[in-house]
């Protein structure tokens, strides 16, 4: 699997750990004497959101300015055939 598909994968997991997060900090704040630090919880998993997502913003942009080498050149394939007579 290439690094995009890793990070994608990896983004889609964090949302749910963020999700789930979220979720238990209201409840653990709704108890009668809540556990203040509880609400910093969802934070780790929200900075991890924010790289992987900025990562799969600007994906796009860098596969665009890259240069493809998948293709061959036009230049190579004109010296390769020889010439017919």
């Amino acid at each position: 699997m290439s690094w995009s598909k890793w990070i994608r994968q990896i983004h889609r997991w964090l949302s749910i750990a963020f999700t789930v997060s979220v979720i238990v900090t209201f409840v653990a704040l709704a108890q009668k004497q809540p556990l203040v630090w509880v609400s910093y919880v969802p934070l780790a998993p929200l900075a991890f959101l924010l790289l992987t997502g900025l990562y799969l913003f600007v994906l796009p942009y860098i596969t665009q300015w890259r240069p493809s080498s998948r293709l061959p050149s036009r230049d190579a394939d004109r010296g390769s055939t020889p010439p017919s007579s």
